[in-house]
């Protein structure tokens, strides 16, 4: 199949470089789309698994009984340390380990360092099937959170310099890191193709809870197959390792310039590469005169795209969305619903998260981030309001939610995570990925990630607890963020729409009313930044 492949020519447009979309590129869309899939379903499966009663039984009596006792505070019955260390602790390890896995991509390639994701997370997922105590239960979680760092850190630099060659096929599915991805798209269209690993993402979320439905009724071991079928992804990507070869980018800068050219010409279907060798070669010089970059990022004329990156990422985790989704199960059971019922809700708001996901690839290009963005927070802080009030007046300590409330409450969840899923949860990663200038992106998105894990393990451990104490005002303490996110977004995020990257500094940083104070030292910085 022919294709032209899209390139950084400027401002102003793409040049054409020949090529072909073969089959080899097909297989790296597809083993690259496994690890969104893949962080997706351990997302989406921890939270099915510790609402089941043979998993509790076995791991956590103590929550067990009081899940059991009908006079058991209904907001405290899953409040334990052990029990969210089992959810949080993947995002810990992913957060250590991915700083472990930047120098061994760097030292060793990507298909080193995917190949040692794939055997983390296999190892990972052994553990995790066949634990017999909470050690081996949280130790397999850590070895999926460091193969979560290792495949993060192949998604990022496999693509980081030479995403051109696969920007056609990227129209019709992409999976690679939205950094990357900014750099290359077309800038009508840049928003569509970075959400879309966003949608591999919320894909495996919404498989997670189908299969947490259909194995809760095989007792006593189903929750071992849901842990095990992680397993499934993680085969396909180990397998994939084997298959594909280094890319041309991880050779070019190794300095193996004539096994980059042979890799080149295989992924591209045909001889005639050498104005793309040529852009690659050029890229790749261009990164190595980058020098200190998280110096740079320090510097006065980087505070507004810092400050934005981190924020987002903050943000993003205190809107209460990971609460929902690591915990949603756990959740319903709470108002009142019964297993099945509460897994089978999860499974819908599964599906609501995977299309609203959609909505916003369709529009993001077209109505703005700010819109989105905005939209969003309204619609949050009502749905957040509404569900803190309803469980006020209706959810005391040891009664149930008529049924009627509670089909209420799991609508309101899902115009939640709808609103959520077409704005905060893919813009506050595309946001970053195309606000950072060269000398300082990729540092500046790995403070993005970092934080973001950070963040996301210190929800994840702290929400079951939190609702013990807080009670129904976990909703109003999420809709407060909600309140301050509004603000900050009128205020403090100029709109990227439509904008080339390499002129955000001239037409959005220069002319917003606050950050603009901050660009008075970009020239000076600059003689410093290579």
């Amino acid at each position: 199949m022919p294709a032209i492949v899209m390139s950084n020519a400027g401002p102003n447009g793409a040049k054409k470089l020949e090529g072909k979309i073969t089959i080899y590129v097909v297989i790296c869309g597809v083993i690259a789309a496994t690890g969104g899939l893949m962080f997706g379903y351990d997302i989406g499966i921890s939270g099915g698994v510790t609402s089941m009663d043979d998993f509790l039984e076995e791991f956590f009596p103590v929550v067990y009984e009081r899940k059991h006792k009908a006079k058991e505070d209904n907001y405290c019955k899953y409040d334990n340390q052990g029990l969210q260390l089992f959810t949080s602790s993947l995002y810990l390890a992913a957060l250590v380990s991915s700083f472990v896995a930047s120098k061994v991509c760097t030292k060793h390639g990507r298909r080193l360092t995917m190949q040692a994701a794939s055997v983390f997370f296999l190892v990972g997922v052994i553990f995790n099937a066949a634990a017999r105590n909470i050690v081996m239960l949280i130790v397999g979680r850590i070895l999926l959170g460091v193969g979560v760092g290792f495949a993060n850190q192949v998604r990022k630099y496999r693509s980081r310099l030479s995403l051109s060659r696969y920007a056609s096929f990227l129209k019709l599915h992409s999976t690679v890191h939205s950094s990357s991805l900014s750099e290359i798209a077309p800038v009508h269209i840049r928003g569509a193709l970075n959400i879309l690993f966003q949608l591999d993402v919320t894909i495996g979320i919404f498989v997670a809870n189908i299969v947490n439905y259909f194995v809760s009724s095989i007792h006593p071991w189903g929750w071992r197959l849901a842990l095990g079928l992680a397993g499934v992804p993680a085969t396909m990507l180990c397998l994939g390792s084997m298959v594909i070869a280094e890319t041309p980018t991880s050779l070019i800068e190794r300095e193996q310039l004539m096994e980059g050219l042979a890799v080149l010409k295989k992924i591209r279907g045909i001889d005639n590469v050498n104005a793309e060798y040529e852009e690659i070669l050029h890229a790749c010089e261009m990164a190595r005169q980058v020098k200190q970059p998280f110096r740079n990022l320090m510097k006065r004329s980087s505070r507004p795209q810092l400050v934005i990156a981190i924020a987002m990422q903050v943000f993003q985790q205190f809107t209460g969305i990971n609460a929902i989704m690591f915990y949603a199960p756990v959740l319903f059971q709470t108002i009142g619903f019964k297993n099945d019922a509460s897994l089978l809700s999860a499974v819908i708001t599964g599906i609501v998260n995977v299309l609203s996901t959609v909505v916003s690839v369709v529009l993001v290009d077209k109505l703005g981030r700010r819109f989105l963005l905005l939209e969003a927070c309204g619609q949050m802080l009502i749905t957040q309001v509404a569900i803190g009030g309803v469980l006020l007046v209706n959810l005391k300590s040891t009664n149930e939610l008529e049924h009627g409330v509670a089909v209420w409450v799991v609508v309101l969840v899902c115009l939640f995570v709808s609103s959520f899923a077409w704005s905060w949860g893919p813009l506050g990663w595309l946001i970053p990925s195309e606000t950072f200038p060269l000398a300082t992106r990729t540092a500046g998105y790995a403070f993005a990630v970092s934080s973001n894990l950070l963040f996301t393990f210190v929800i994840a451990q702290a929400f079951l607890s939190m609702m013990c104490h807080l009670r129904a005002g976990i909703f109003f303490f999420f809709a407060a963020w909600i309140v301050v996110m509004g603000l900050f977004v009128i205020f403090l995020l100029p709109e990227t729409k439509n904008v080339p990257i390499d002129e955000m500094s001239e037409r959005v940083w220069k002319r917003h009313w606050f950050w603009k104070r901050f660009m008075d030292e970009e020239a000076l910085d600059k003689k410093d930044s290579v």
